[in-house]
């Protein structure tokens, strides 16, 4: 059947109903600098075939990742995937299923997402994990708000050093409600000291590691800072490979991990679907958000698999919920557990030496070049440098040389001091010797 909307008879009643006097009132939280006044300036109507040819030479417009030297980062990075990790999550009984809504009937679903929690832990370092998040920055937001509830504290600290896409994630999730944000001072150089901002009133202090600019901390004596005080540590890992090579947070005694995995399983795909991840101590799982699957056996000693915590608003009372999370990204989590599954832990731990092995190798190379200077002295896989001319320019050269060089500063921090001429740099497995020269040989070609 044709599908008829609504009449304005019946809007005029819903809207009635709820008590609002036209369909604009239901937006009068949104700030009217986010609100369009007008229609959007696309055409009214265009055919398929039309709209497909326009889409397409849109698309061309773009640079495959895949197909020219790549060494974008800052919290979304590029590694080989392996084909088996595709095929079986093409399978129907994965790629159809949604959540397990009936868990005594989804016991594939389970198992894999409780494998899933059991690796998330073990590179973590920490007791439990859930069943994922939307994407790191959500899990990073979510994190805040479990700290206020276990501190009953209402101010989080933030590392100036920080990924501003997740600081913008906790600074909205915080301006719903009464609670402060107070972020520590930007330092390409190195994280600044946090420990002068914890006081009693804070619930949290929220570090990354390695930090946006690529420095990699340890981050012991912050964690002695925040307990001194009865605040949490929450540490922030956007680079899940990295933990292949450096201390896995809990053993530098961190409260709750979170991260994105779309490193492991999960290609860029231009921004999503990607994979939370989240991990606490045992003694504060029950305000961790999310679900957490768990093992037991059935009357007949059979192993078996069961929700054992779900406090999303779906199955309990929502004033008790701990999250708005209404789902896990199960596809992608299974991605993540057949691809380190495949990698085992030797792999694994291959797979970030030789990372860490390119990137210092380019920042080498890099840094012969006249007039660039690379700020991060202590990194995994990622770095920055500071070059002679704003950073947006020397990226769009690059561009033109078939060369994605890059993430200028001042693209995620326009209004940072000293941002203009600095780039964040990735090199991963993916970047072969070549890759690196014809870097090397363009950024020279640009500066001169």
């Amino acid at each position: 059947m044709r599908y008829l909307p609504l009449s304005q008879t019946d809007r005029q009643h819903m809207l009635s109903t709820i008590g609002a006097g036209s369909i604009d009132d239901l937006f009068v939280d949104v700030p009217g600098a986010a609100q369009r006044d007008g229609l959007v300036d696309l055409p009214r109507r265009k055919g398929e075939l039309e709209v497909e040819r326009h889409m397409t030479a849109l698309s061309n417009k773009n640079i495959s990742a895949s197909s020219v030297p790549f060494f974008v980062g800052a919290g979304a990075y590029k590694h080989h995937v392996p084909a088996t990790v595709d095929h079986l999550i093409q399978r129907s009984e994965f790629l159809t299923a949604y959540t397990p809504y009936q868990p005594e009937i989804a016991q594939g679903t389970l198992q894999y997402l409780f494998e899933f929690q059991t690796q998330v832990a073990m590179l973590m370092g920490m007791d439990v994990a859930n069943a994922s998040m939307y994407d790191g920055s959500t899990a990073c937001g979510e994190a805040v708000l479990m700290a206020h509830r276990i501190t009953k504290r209402k101010k989080a600290v933030l590392s100036g050093n920080l990924h501003p896409h997740y600081r913008e994630v906790v600074a909205n999730l915080s301006d719903f409600a009464d609670y402060e944000v107070d972020r520590g001072d930007i330092r390409p150089e190195g994280g600044a000291d946090l420990k002068p901002r914890i006081d009693k009133d804070t619930s949290c202090v929220v570090v990354q590691n390695p930090d946006f600019f690529g420095r990699v901390r340890d981050l012991s004596h912050l964690a002695e800072a925040a307990h001194a005080v009865g605040a949490l540590l929450i540490v922030v890992v956007p680079e899940i490979i990295s933990l292949g090579m450096i201390t896995p947070p809990g053993e530098m005694d961190a409260d709750i991990v979170v991260g994105e995995g779309q490193s492991l399983g999960n290609p860029l795909n231009f921004g999503g679907p990607y994979v939370g991840l989240f991990a606490c101590k045992k003694k504060y799982v029950r305000q961790m958000p999310g679900r957490l699957c768990g093992e037991t056996v059935d009357a007949e000693g059979r192993r078996g698999f069961v929700l054992t915590l779900s406090t999303r608003e779906q199955h309990i009372r929502r004033e008790k919920a701990t999250s708005n999370i209404c789902t896990n990204s199960g596809l992608c989590c299974l991605a993540f557990t057949i691809h380190l599954s495949l990698l085992g832990e030797e792999g694994f731990t291959k797979l970030a030496r030789i990372n860490h092995a390119h990137a210092v190798k380019l920042a080498d190379q890099l840094e012969a070049i006249e007039g660039v200077e690379v700020l991060t002295d202590n990194f995994f896989n990622e770095f920055t440098i500071r070059t002679p001319k704003p950073a947006a320019q020397v990226i769009d050269a690059l561009v033109e040389k078939n060369i994605l060089g890059g993430v200028p500063v001042s693209r995620l921090l326009p209004d940072e001091d000293g941002a203009e001429n600095l780039i964040v740099i990735a090199n991963t497995e993916i970047n072969t010797d070549d890759d690196r020269a014809a870097y090397v040989t363009a950024l020279q070609e640009v500066l001169s």
